[in-house]
């Protein structure tokens, strides 16, 4: 029987093959599906043409990318800064640079830089393939760049190229960085590298960096100076000795020792030399030509805050940022309103410069004036003082941070109180009108506990039982050290970071009530602006535009989110009026002629040792810090105490910073403005003051007795709203010229004779 036949047998009995069995039998030789596509030799066979069309890619990017003609100092353009009202400021784009043969310079100098940045550098072909692939991954998405490159890629970005964070730059780096180190030895290479890498202060080269940071030729640089001008190409802004933060030194002196390690290890120094070396601190720095006055601060600050706005869109790091902002063509018009301008400066001589005579007391030559005055319904820096002079004083006294901003702080404390709903240790709600013990010296104490912490008050006097309010007036360390804790510290600190103050590294413990954490004019203007501003964040800005080459950075609105209740923010304010009214402020700015009615917030403070004194206070249009800081006139310019100080005893807040702000703020008013307040708590709501008329007496700097409204002697209420209206006159109209003399005359203590450096666990003699 044929197959045909046994086939039709088998289905005339009803025996059919399964069907289901034949198709199984193909899949078991077939795939199927999405497996279909995807096959071990498909996918190797994709990713060798991957692989060989990225090969003929690079070939073909090999052969039509040229060395292009180097010249990077005719690629720099001057920068053109801007008044607000597109005046000139300055030009800058002199370009500090001078070119060495590498013979003179000393060979060791030149292996610090081969530690610094690329070990493997004579034994490479110009490329870190890794690095280049990694940065070229961050670029495409959008992290900026992480990792090294080759001092030959460094070179050709320096040279050739640009700073741009582009793919097509990283590419075109890739590839010249080859074929340079193919035609040109490594010695021309390193050459190139040392003379055109940017060093910070404007120096473009090692000899415009020796010069700059050791007044020296780079033929005479040591080992440990040349280390550090290697360790400074990382971050050059960030590690100049002369304006680097603690944290920055402590970076910057890792990056040196690590650069002469690398030697050590690498044979190109002997141990035991290395051992005896010490970290040469660089000499002081000096301003650059056509930044005389105030314009180089001005300047500083707005290169400072466009490199900023660079990081944030790019990516990169600061020492990218500062080589893309550096003499590259910018017009940057800056909000400093020039009148303005012009009126602080005038200020500052008239108040305080005018009455120092470093002849006749050796202290006034320390006293160094800061001050950012704010348009807190913008956030637009409409006026900066950054110091006697750029030439004369390198380091904006604006921005610097070191210097204890001292009871300015209080009015955080405060804040934290309302915003947090916070309560007294006998469970009382904190407010204005909430009574405290005002004791000097008095024990702080969390939960029944002492903490170890008694602050002094100002001359160690004690005030009893006395209101939040009037603590504030009088400045009253006790109060505010007890609050602190009554809030807790933690959330303390954590107010102060919404609101601006940079609080990274800060210990959140009790002494930081009394301000000895560091602060800028800077961050306090942008503080008491947030207040003035009803609780929305301002971040202080300088920068009005910049663009270059149909390139326009966009600026953030300085006015940012809610960070605390307009509640708080408005009842800080209304407390704030009285520290002018009838506190420490009152002579300098309350009985100033020009104030024509104008409501005024502010508060005074002076920090340990009288080592700075500050007045930040504001108007519903303006908010100004002003702050005096004792440096040493001589290096290396310690912090030094300013008693006697332009003939007086002591350098308060509510002496000369208070005078400045009074004949700048009052001198600029275009019109009388009130606070617009949403609170029933404070002065401006319960005034602490009734206005009399009696010009023939004098003025009272520190009243004996208690104000208008009296503290009560037991626990006060949550709030205290006057079920009428008040009986004394709002502090919003004329106030007299002069007020009664007190009953005894100020105390007048003797300044110590030892310096007690700042130590936030021991707050020593703070006084406001």
């Amino acid at each position: 029987m044929g197959r045909a036949e046994d086939r039709r047998a088998r289905q005339r009995g009803g025996r059919r093959a399964a069907p289901g069995r034949r198709r199984s039998s193909r899949a078991a030789g077939r795939p199927s599906g999405i497996r279909r596509f995807f096959t071990w030799k498909k996918i190797l066979g994709t990713f060798l043409g991957l692989c060989l069309l990225g090969i003929g890619a690079f070939i073909v990017l090999y052969m039509v990318v040229d060395v292009p003609q180097g010249n990077p100092a005719a690629q720099r353009q001057s920068n053109i800064y801007k008044f607000s009202d597109g005046t000139m400021l300055a030009r800058d784009g002199k370009v500090n640079r001078e070119i060495v043969d590498l013979a003179e310079i000393p060979e060791p100098v030149q292996k610090t830089f081969v530690a610094a940045e690329n070990k493997s550098f004579y034994q490479d072909s110009g490329i870190d393939l890794k690095g280049t692939a990694r940065g070229l991954l961050n670029t495409v998405t959008g992290k900026g760049k992480q990792g090294g490159s080759t001092i030959t890629q460094q070179y050709v970005k320096n040279y050739y190229l640009s700073q741009e964070q582009t793919v097509s730059r990283k590419l075109k780096e890739l590839v010249i960085s080859l074929k340079v180190d193919r035609k040109m030895s490594k010695d021309d290479i390193l050459a190139g590298y040392i003379n055109t890498s940017y060093y910070g202060r404007g120096a473009y080269g090692i000899q415009a960096a020796a010069q700059a940071y050791y007044r020296v030729d780079a033929e005479e640089l040591s080992v440990e100076q040349g280390a550090y001008l290697a360790a400074l190409l990382q971050a050059p802004s960030q590690y100049d000795w002369a304006a680097a933060s603690d944290t920055s030194k402590k970076l910057v002196t890792n990056r040196w020792n690590y650069v002469l390690d690398n030697m050590v290890e690498e044979h190109w120094l002997d141990a035991s030399e290395r051992a005896s070396m010490e970290f040469p601190v660089p000499k002081e720095p000096k301003g650059a030509p056509g930044r005389e006055g105030q314009k180089g601060y001005l300047i500083d600050l707005a290169d400072r805050q466009l490199q900023d706005r660079l990081m944030a869109e790019e990516g990169i790091s600061r020492s990218e940022a500062a080589a893309q902002v550096d003499q590259q063509g910018w017009t940057i018009t800056l909000n400093i309103d020039p009148k303005k301008q012009a009126a602080l400066e005038k200020a500052v001589k008239t108040e305080l410069l005018g009455k120092l005579d470093p002849k006749e007391r050796e202290v006034d030559a320390d006293v160094q004036p800061g001050a950012v005055s704010v348009d807190p319904r913008t956030g637009k820096i409409v006026a900066l003082y950054g110091g006697r002079d750029y030439f004369k004083h390198y380091f904006s006294n604006a921005t610097r941070r070191e210097y204890q901003p001292a009871s300015t702080f209080k009015p955080v404390i405060l804040a934290a109180a309302l915003e947090e709903g916070s309560e007294t240790q006998d469970g009382e709600p904190i407010t204005a009108s909430t009574v405290y013990d005002g004791d000097s010296r008095r024990p702080v104490v969390d939960d029944g506990r002492k903490v170890g912490f008694a602050p002094p008050n100002e001359d160690e006097e004690d005030y009893g039982d006395i209101t939040v309010q009037t603590a504030m007036n009088k400045s009253v360390n006790s109060v505010f050290a007890q609050m602190g804790v009554d809030v807790g510290m933690d959330t303390v600190m954590d107010t102060a970071q919404r609101l601006g103050m940079d609080t990274e590294g800060m210990q959140a413990v009790p002494a930081q009530t009394l301000g000895s954490m560091g602060a800028s004019p800077l961050e306090m203007a942008g503080i008491y602006a947030t207040f003035a501003n009803h609780g929305e964040k301002v971040t202080p800005t300088i920068i009005k535009s910049a663009s270059k080459k149909g390139r326009t950075v966009q600026i953030p609105d300085p006015i940012g989110e809610q960070v605390i209740s307009r509640n708080t923010a408005d009842a800080v304010t209304s407390v704030l009026t009285g520290v002018v009214d009838d506190g420490t402020a009152q002579q300098s700015v309350r009985d100033n002629p020009m104030r024509d009615g104008q409501q005024v917030a502010g508060k005074t403070g002076t920090s340990d040792n009288n080592k700075s004194a500050w007045f930040t206070g504001y108007t519903p249009r303006l908010v100004t810090s002003v702050g005096l800081f004792g440096e040493d006139d001589k290096p290396p310019h310690r912090q030094v105490p300013m008693y006697e100080a332009g003939g007086e005893d002591r350098v308060n807040g509510g002496g000369f910073p208070a005078q400045i702000w009074a004949a700048y703020t009052f001198g600029v008013m275009d019109k009388v403005t009130e606070f617009d307040l949403e609170t029933d708590q404070g002065a401006a709501v319960e005034p602490t003051w009734t206005p009399t008329v009696t010009p023939s007496q004098k003025p009272s700097e520190t009243p004996s007795e208690e104000p208008t409204t009296q503290a009560p002697t037991t626990k006060a209420p949550t709030t205290r709203p006057p079920t009428t209206a008040p009986t004394t006159e709002e502090p919003t109209t004329q106030p007299p010229t002069t007020t009664a003399p007190p009953t005894t005359a100020p105390p007048t203590t003797a300044p110590p004779t030892t310096e007690t450096p700042p130590d936030p666990a021991d707050p020593g003699n703070l006084d406001e």
